[in-house]
């Protein structure tokens, strides 16, 4: 939704225009402000002039030679345009003046005649595509001003995010509406009364199918003259994002944006038996619609039509045959309120989606399209003339009324804990219109254009929004179920743990391409990966079964931009083609920790340069995630998952149980991804991690000295280097830790030799050489448990 300042203006007497704080405002109410657009005039020195005389060029056919004046001495301006006569108001760039793109206007020749200046057309203002003709103002603007003033410029728009469930700030009437709740100031609604005629009425209209039309409403308006509509609805369609097209078109779209009711309007003479007739297609019934594509019905779909055939998709875009064209003197407007599940299917299933629908899936007030068809028969009036019969049509199949909703102050409190005043509370939901009353609970009335309020936590939510969410302490919900979870707080941990080891955390979409997914293979029970129904393109087919391919496309994206250097981890969802273990009825979709570094991100050598990732680099990480989560009963081993390159890969098992691969990437799949360099990989099951007591206990530091010696081992070439470590570290109680220091292959065919450096202290006593020998014993019993033996 656009929001154009000025526009607003009619409205609203905001007390600060300036667009900083009408933007806080806004996002204080909730609504996402995405882009604020500042529009200024592209040209200068340009005003309003009147063309005094026009006579023919005195050599040339094809253009004219113009009087004008802006309240001064008549200028001589020579112009090629031919759609103004004598009188005309018109804008006039004079010459110093500067125009959209830089154009600079001066005097000069034009086949023997000096030329002063320019009259200026919509394109050569930047105001439009219009250049077959130049710009005809409205005969009552005064000479001389600039025409800034003229067009409502500078002006800004800020361009907002409505949720869903609120299309009644999908419309100018309700964005007001929520500031003056806001400003605690008076809002307005445009005029609607029309000055009726005493003709009457031919038009009738017939609701085959009340389940999808909940209210029609058709006024008829004759002898119009469809033209072009003036330049302040011109502008500010532009501005709300909306291309101009005719006065009887641009009205329809103008109350939209004004109101948030989206209207049609027929062509009444091409309207079969002057019938209206809403109902499902009929089997093999075809359409053309406005954007000129041949549309196949189904009965599902459900259409505006006369007493023959269809004229329109009911709440999403009218038909060829019926709109309104240069030739067309009388008019049916359509004002309705629609299903909105029925629209929504509709839409999706024709891949038509317009202004019009994506208010009516939403929920537009169901009591608003007599308001808006008053409104938009008023603006044709003035616009486009003709007359409008005193009678008009309003056909209800489902009457809508304020509902009622109990609101105990006890849920207020509950939810916000008791912040706001008890005496507050009324009075912050009648700024919203919701009138109420009542002590406690509260009585309150909420309107039909407010149906996203359905229970007394929407009130809630409404309270708590107008007082303001900074207003509110930050805390946790106390008592037996107050406060972080277990796994609340481990996830929070993991992921202080995974920033502190210089990862960004990404968050990808959860799709992805069929190619990349089979790269690293669904999973080992062989589940595959679930299609989307209507993917926006072939890169996202397919729901992800992993990460991965996700965090590539990242580190591309950031390599392509100048960010060689980067690790990235992701939290997220995969999903498979199989039953949910917590409800069969869906898919399954387990957490996923995903890791992803390229570059040169480890420690500065000794020679100043960083080493690049490797397989040591996941490694690495993940043991800063064990230390962080306390993870005691884990273990790498080599493996050789897809994806990974053979050789540098590790499965990661918690308990005996594999939870997940770390290592480096294939260099094809790699390449795949135009990633030049080794990147280092992992992507591990989120849920064991998360598994565990957030009880911590403190182990006291020993005081007394510790004692280092080193033993290498002769060992089978098929032993890892981590069955030996957490083997002979389990041997004594007094060793304190291990760490593998040389691999030496240089040794007996199938077999290697590694060392390690051990610690050994105790927590009350200074170790003596007895003892100290007796462990180093048993470190060597333990070796040769697993068949290895002391090297010499």
């Amino acid at each position: 939704m656009k929001v154009s300042l000025r526009w607003l203006a009619d409205f609203i007497d905001l007390p600060d225009t300036d667009p900083s704080v009408v933007e806080h405002a806004l996002t204080w109410l909730g609504m996402k402000v995405e882009s604020v657009q500042h529009l200024r005039p592209q040209w200068t020195e340009v005003r309003v002039a009147k063309v005094e005389e026009i006579r023919p060029h005195p050599n040339a056919d094809k253009v004219r030679l113009c009087s004008v004046t802006t309240g001064g001495s008549p200028i001589d301006v020579v112009c090629g345009a031919w759609n103004f006569e004598a009188g005309a108001m018109v804008a006039f760039a004079q010459p110093g003046a500067t125009l959209a793109g830089g154009l600079e206007i001066g005097s000069r020749d034009i086949r023997g005649v000096l030329s002063s200046g320019m009259i200026c057309s919509e394109r050569e203002l930047g105001l439009g595509d219009e250049h077959a003709g130049i710009l005809v103002l409205d005969s009552s603007i005064p000479l001389g001003v600039p025409l800034e003033e003229v067009i409502e410029l500078p002006d800004t728009v800020f361009e907002l995010e409505i949720t869903s469930n609120r299309p009644d700030l999908m419309s100018m009437v309700g964005v007001a509406r929520e500031l003056a709740a806001y400003y605690q100031i008076p809002y307005r609604v445009p005029p609607s009364e029309v000055k009726s005629s005493d003709i009457t009425l031919k038009t009738s209209v017939r609701i085959e199918d009340p389940e999808g039309c909940f209210r029609f409403v058709a006024r008829e308006l004759r002898g119009i003259k469809v033209g072009p509509s003036p330049l302040w609805m011109r502008t500010r369609l532009r501005a709300g994002g909306v291309r101009p097209i005719s006065n009887i078109v641009d009205v329809t779209n103008y109350v939209m944006i004004e109101l948030g009711q989206p209207l049609h309007v027929f062509d009444g003479d091409r309207l079969t038996d002057d019938a209206i007739v809403v109902r499902r297609a009929r089997t093999g019934e075809n359409l053309v619609t406005l954007d000129g594509v041949q549309r196949e019905l189904t009965a599902e779909d459900l259409v505006v039509a006369d007493s023959e055939k269809a004229s329109g998709l009911a709440g999403t875009m009218g038909g060829l045959e019926s709109e309104v064209s240069a030739t067309t003197t009388n008019v049916v407007i359509e004002a309705a309120s629609w299903d909105p599940p029925t629209v929504g299917r509709m839409s999706r299933r024709h891949g038509l989606r317009s202004e019009a629908s994506s208010r009516f899936e939403r929920g537009v007030d169901p009591n608003l399209p007599p308001t808006a068809a008053a409104r938009a028969n008023r603006l044709m009036m003035e616009l486009a003339g003709g007359e409008s019969p005193l009678a008009y049509i309003d056909v209800v199949t489902k009457s809508f009324t304020p509902v009622t909703i109990s609101l105990p102050l006890i849920d207020v409190y509950r939810i916000l804990g008791e912040v706001i005043p008890p005496d507050e509370i009324s009075p912050l939901l009648s700024r919203f219109e919701l009138t109420n009353e009542g002590t406690d609970p509260l009585i309150v009335s909420v309107p039909t254009f407010r149906r996203d309020l359905e229970r007394p936590a929407d009130l809630v939510e409404e309270v708590a929004r107008l007082f303001g969410y900074d207003r509110f302490p930050e805390t946790l919900p106390t008592g037996p179920a107050g406060g972080y979870t277990s796994e609340q707080k481990r996830h929070r941990i993991l992921r202080r743990a995974l920033t502190g080891a210089g990862l960004f955390q990404a968050v990808n979409l959860s799709f992805a391409t069929p190619s990349e997914l089979e790269a690293f293979a669904p999973s080992p029970e062989g589940h595959g990966s679930i299609r989307v129904a209507n993917p926006l393109n072939d890169e996202m087919a397919v729901l992800r079964t992993s990460l991965l391919p996700g965090l590539l496309r990242s580190l591309r994206y950031n390599q392509t931009r100048g960010n060689p250097s980067l690790g990235l981890f992701e939290l997220g969802q995969v999903f498979f083609d199989r039953p949910s273990p917590e409800d069969p009825r869906i898919p399954a979709q387990p957490m996923r920790l995903g890791l992803a570094m390229i570059g040169e991100l480890g420690p500065v050598e000794l020679d100043g340069q960083s080493r690049g990732v490797d397989v040591f680099t996941a490694t690495a990480v993940w043991r800063s995630i064990a230390e962080a989560l306390d993870l005691r009963d884990w273990e790498l081993t080599a493996s050789h998952p897809a994806g990974f390159h053979p050789g540098r890969a590790l499965a990661v098992t918690l308990a005996d149980a594999l939870i997940g691969q770390l290592g480096e990437l294939h260099p094809e799949i790699a390449a795949h991804f135009q990633l030049e360099e080794r990147v280092a990989i992992g992507e591990l099951d989120l849920a064991p991690l998360l598994q565990g007591t957030d009880r911590w206990g403190l182990v006291e530091p020993s005081v007394y000295p510790a004692v280092d010696f080193d033993l290498a081992f002769i060992v089978p070439s098929e032993m890892t280097a981590i069955q030996l470590l957490t083997t002979t570290e389990s041997a004594s109680e007094l060793v304190e830790s291990v760490r593998l220091f040389d691999q030496y292959l240089g040794v007996d065919q199938g077999h290697k030799s590694l060392a390690y450096h051990y610690r050994l202290r105790a927590p009350d006593r200074t170790l003596v050489a007895e003892e100290i020998g007796e462990v180093r014993e048993l470190l060597i019993e333990a070796a040769k448990g697993l068949g290895a033996k002391l090297r010499a």
